[in-house]
């Protein structure tokens, strides 16, 4: 038997209202962790004052078989070089 894929889901009977869907699912606890993973901004540390930890990065120059596509900003191998003029370099993804 074929699958009518356009036809719709769910009858009218199956439908919930919205307030009994409410219903069902648990208000969280008051003091409850929420992970709030929709929001990565509002990443929070544990309470720990890190104004004094030192980063070490090293930074390396430009190496002979790479370069900076002037689209993305990355930094790829010449291999993935799609087209260089005077205005710049631009890798195979961004030139399109």
């Amino acid at each position: 038997m074929a699958t009518d894929y356009d036809s719709p889901r769910k009858t009218e009977e199956d439908h919930e209202s919205l307030q009994a869907i409410q219903e069902r699912v648990p208000e969280p606890r008051p003091g409850a962790e929420v992970d709030d993973a929709d929001n990565p901004d509002s990443l929070e540390m544990s309470g720990q004052d890190l104004a004094n930890i030192e980063l070490d990065v090293v930074v390396l120059p430009p190496q002979a078989d790479e370069f900076t596509c002037m689209t993305c900003f990355l930094v790829k191998n010449r291999s993935q070089l799609a087209k260089e003029n005077k205005s710049g370099s631009y890798c195979f993804d961004c030139e399109g």
